[in-house]
């Protein structure tokens, strides 16, 4: 998705250091397949300028990457983004953004470390993308929702027939967003605290 048409922060972004009000910060990985719209979830979402790793799309590439939709992508990410964003006064997110390309999957490993939950980006055109991808997360015990970006010639179905098609757990939230703006990314956000919190207490209870 192209980042050209996402919403940008209004003034100059806010520096790097971290509010004197925080008291936790927590890595969350945006995953998906090749361009379902990480790299423009990540800037929409960032209030500091976000890192970027894209490289220019070649030849190179055709017959080893999976493609599709790349007629308008001339860009993509061979390492990570990187961006931030204050949830609360108290609690920040870092935000890390997987490379989508299989052939650079090699390095989800690293940024999974440490992490504390995922959001599954999905596109409804190529839902059989997302399996290896949820396949990774529970192999390292990431919890995730799935957030399905809304490309604009992609089909729409209802909630429970995409979690028959992705077979997931009835508890694993999913939620329609378009990741283009700012607040339908942070909503995404808030519903993956919102779940983590629900598996917090739950292990609290157990």
């Amino acid at each position: 998705m192209d980042f050209n048409g996402s919403d940008t922060l209004p003034g100059p972004r806010t520096e790097d250091h971290l509010p004197h009000t925080t008291q936790a910060a927590v890595k969350i990985v945006i995953v998906g397949g090749f361009g379902v719209g990480k790299t423009t979830m990540v800037g929409s979402v960032s209030e500091i300028r976000p890192l970027t790793t894209e490289e220019t799309m070649t030849q190179a590439g055709i017959g080893v990457d999976d493609n599709y939709g790349s007629d308008t992508k001339t860009a993509t990410t061979v390492a990570m983004d990187f961006g931030r964003i204050g949830i609360t006064d108290r609690l920040v997110l870092y935000l890390f953004g997987t490379p989508g390309q299989e052939r650079f999957w090699f390095l989800w490993n690293g940024l999974f470390e440490g992490a504390l939950g995922a959001v599954v980006l999905v596109d409804t055109r190529r839902l059989e993308v997302s399996f290896d991808v949820m396949d990774r997360l529970e192999e390292r015990g990431v919890p995730f929702v799935i957030a399905v970006n809304s490309f604009p010639d992609a089909p729409r179905y209802a909630v429970e027939e995409l979690r028959t098609a992705l077979d997931l757990a009835p508890e694993i939230p999913i939620i329609e967003c378009d990741v283009r703006r700012r607040a339908s990314s942070k909503d995404v956000l808030l519903t993956l605290m919102r779940f983590l919190h629900s598996i917090a207490l739950s292990g609290a209870r157990a």
